[in-house]
């Protein structure tokens, strides 16, 4: 235990500090830890969290026994392939990124994978946010993973084959992992998943230009890559940054999306609540396709939440998400 901490009013803070080999059973040590502390004597509340570290041990186990930050999830995997090479079968590899949160990047990934699927295409999406997994929800997906032969089985739903975090911890589980355990964690849904031969993977990023977007780099598997931004100059120049990232590391740009372009009034009118055009602009400035705007729709926030996205039925929306997605196919020639 670190970080204890004790108010005069009886809250008490304090970190659970695990070794790799508890990894797998942090929530119940968490809870246990936190039900002795609200048993003390005028304890009134109890805050914690749960890290890991790597155990020390006198003599190494083997190889195939150890989690580590190799292997967060703790697979007795036979001997390590590289995430790559692992992804053999699958003819491409899209990055749908965002400089910066709550753009709805998420839903329009989802979006076009579905999209995708619809088309034809053999698709998966690996939802690569490890500290909010998003996929379950805009899925409907509620399922845990299973394991088979040493590897992860995907899951699948209209049409697709998934993967997320969020398949594999409970989902009230907070992790607090540092930089290393998250790119192990990434590596580790793209190399030890069964994806099987597909068409193309849709990896939904987490926001910023952080370490899941260092280790899709070094995996050398991406193809190209999607910016998704609302259009409000604030978002734009994360924008900016995330497009200077792919190009720096010489991966393709194959457009920009600008989301929650507008509100249609049921007379036609539009109203522009995050300016007009803007990431239109930016994809000019930095010499990138614009792919298209999407305006704000209430019924697709509320299809996410539902669980069934909207490319899949029959709504307007799903002729918008069908579009950008064969101006994908089309720049990386699928």
């Amino acid at each position: 235990m670190q970080g204890l901490e004790v108010d005069p009013d009886g809250r008490v803070r304090f970190t659970l500090s695990l070794a790799d080999a508890d990894r797998i059973r942090a929530e119940a040590l968490l809870q246990q830890a936190k039900a002795a502390a609200e048993a003390v004597e005028g304890v009134t509340a109890v805050s914690a969290v749960a890290t890991s570290h790597a155990a020390q041990p006198a003599s190494p186990p083997a190889p195939a026994a150890r989690g580590g930050h190799d292997n967060p999830f703790g697979l007795g995997r036979k001997p390590r392939q590289d995430q790559g090479d692992a992804l053999g079968d699958v003819k491409a590899v899209i990055a749908v990124a965002s400089g910066k949160g709550g753009v709805g990047k998420s839903t329009v990934a989802a979006n076009i994978a579905v999209a995708f699927a619809r088309a034809g295409f053999k698709t998966g999406f690996l939802d690569a946010d490890i500290y909010g997994p998003s996929a379950p929800t805009i899925f409907g997906v509620s399922e845990k993973a299973q394991t088979e032969d040493d590897k992860i089985q995907p899951l699948s739903a209209h049409g697709v084959s998934i993967m997320s975090i969020g398949f594999l911890v409970d989902p009230e589980q907070a992790l607090a992992w540092r930089g290393p355990m998250v790119m192990g964690a990434l590596k580790q849904l793209m190399r030890d998943v069964a994806w099987g031969p597909l068409d193309i993977l849709i990896v939904d990023t987490p926001p910023g230009t952080g370490d899941a977007h260092l280790s899709l780099v070094q995996s050398k598997r991406l193809t190209g890559a999607v910016v998704v931004s609302t259009p409000q100059e604030m978002a734009l120049a994360d924008v900016r940054r995330g497009v200077q990232l792919f190009r720096k590391t010489d991966i393709q740009v194959l457009g920009v999306i600008e989301n929650m372009a507008w509100l249609q009034a049921a007379n036609g009118e539009k109203t522009f609540l995050f300016g007009k055009g803007g990431a239109e602009r930016a994809a000019a400035e930095l010499d990138a396709p614009f792919l298209g705007a999407l305006p704000i729709m209430p019924e697709l926030r509320q299809a996410s939440d539902d669980g069934a996205p909207l490319a899949g039925q029959d709504h307007p929306a799903a002729e918008e998400f069908a579009r950008l997605a064969a101006k994908i196919a089309e720049a990386i020639a699928l």
